[in-house]
């Protein structure tokens, strides 16, 4: 396959107006955004981004995931289309970029093609899909994982957020559930950007992250019981403290993870604590260890010394403690062509670039399942994600787009 000559490049400036616009809808309180999965907000940003692939000349397709995908067509009826993109709905407090970022990257691709008037083999299919987030319908990745197979459709359509709403109704009610059988698409390969939600590129000056790998999660609620008592009354000996427990099971948790350095991590983000007053001690808590890795073999020794480590603690204090695995998927490695793609165009565009492995979950993780797959990577401000303050410049979008670009138009093989 020939590659894109390195004169070929987006425009850095329509793509910028194309982000600041589409974060006009959903504003958060900060400036970032709260575009929520399949509410009216998100139906907003979908009916801007359809204007804008129709005016773009592609045709539309949804599925019953609401997933759409927005198709330029190949000069070969018969190739299997690339497609390239990744989400639109964010946190409650997210950031402009976040998936964004990658759908209108995507977008830019297709309308740089069409001013230079470059067709393709392969048909190119832009894709915004649904609930990658997964904040008010769990879990994340949710439409990506139907496609892949790995969720069941009828199940996730009866989830229920806070208020008691199913995914499925809200998705019909803002009418985006589309008639295309989920995961009946064929692929040649799927390209995602996203920026890096990371320290990484930014600490060491580097413009482009290629992405090798994701690393496997694995969730496990743990629940420590001792006996709740007054907090002033009762003698140091005699209590059994179930908060103190889990302090010391999530000391266990950072060494376990920094023992396999550099590339695991643990922590517990979610944390109940009862009764959770003042003056009473801790009776029972409730956390979830959130282990990562590249290593299916790590995140299986994290887990089994997590378990053996923590029930040693709790016996010793006198304290009850069960597990329960509550989440989590294997590491991912992506093709290695389709990586070779996107490092081929880090180095002919001049961008500096290194081998990443993405420490969150997207899209892209579920589709390499069926498909080949790879993601590239730009820079943010401080690592800073999931929050209204999430920043990145004008010329990271623009050279993360570039390299996208040039990834699918050499993998959609230019006609001469």
């Amino acid at each position: 396959m020939a590659a894109p000559g390195e004169n070929l490049r987006i425009n850095a400036d329509r793509l910028w107006d194309s982000i600041h616009e589409m974060a006009k809808i959903g504003p958060g309180v900060a400036g970032g955004s709260n575009r929520q999965t399949v509410t009216d907000e998100d139906g907003e940003g979908r009916k801007l981004f359809a204007r804008w692939c129709e005016e773009a000349g592609l045709t539309m397709g949804v599925d019953k995931m609401g997933t759409m995908f927005a198709m330029r067509e190949g000069t070969d009826p018969d190739a299997l289309p690339v497609y390239v993109g990744s989400h639109l709905d964010t946190q409650p407090t997210g950031g402009r970029y976040d998936g964004v970022l990658g759908v209108l990257g995507a977008l830019e691709t297709i309308r740089t093609l069409n001013d230079l008037g470059i067709k393709t083999k392969h048909p190119i299919v832009v894709t915004n899909w649904t609930n990658e987030e997964g904040t008010r319908f769990a879990p994340a990745m949710m439409a990506s994982g139907v496609f892949a197979g790995v969720l069941d459709m009828e199940d996730v359509y009866s989830h229920t957020d806070t208020k008691g709403l199913k995914f499925g109704d809200e998705l019909e009610r803002i009418g985006w559930k589309g008639e295309e059988e989920v995961g009946a698409r064929k692929m040649h390969a799927f390209f995602e950007l996203h920026i890096e939600q990371g320290p990484i590129l930014e600490a060491e000056g580097k413009d482009i992250g290629v992405v090798t790998h994701g690393q496997g999660l694995s969730w496990t609620q743990v629940t420590i019981t001792g006996k709740e008592a007054h907090t002033g009354s009762t003698p140091m000996p005699m209590r059994k403290n179930a908060g103190l427990g889990m302090a010391r099971v999530l000391q266990l948790v950072d060494e376990i993870a920094w023992s396999h350095k550099p590339h695991a991590v643990g922590a517990a983000g979610h944390i109940d604590v009862h009764p959770n007053s003042r003056n009473v001690i801790p009776g029972k808590v409730v956390f979830t260890v959130d282990f990562r890795s590249p290593d299916l073999a790590v995140i299986t020794d994290m887990e089994q010394r997590l378990k053996i480590g923590a029930k040693a603690i709790c016996d010793e204090m006198g304290l009850g403690i069960e597990f329960e695995k509550v989440g989590g998927f294997d590491p991912v490695t992506f093709d290695e062509n389709c990586v070779k793609a996107v490092r081929g165009a880090a180095e002919r565009l001049g961008y500096s670039h290194r081998d990443i492995i993405s420490g969150a979950g997207h899209d892209a993780c579920w589709i390499n399942k069926l498909y080949p797959t790879a993601m590239v990577m730009c820079p943010c401000v401080d690592g800073l994600s999931h929050n209204e303050a999430e920043d990145i410049s004008k010329e990271w979008a623009a050279a993360g787009a570039d390299v996208l670009m040039h990834a699918v138009v050499e993998t959609a093989e230019i006609v001469e």
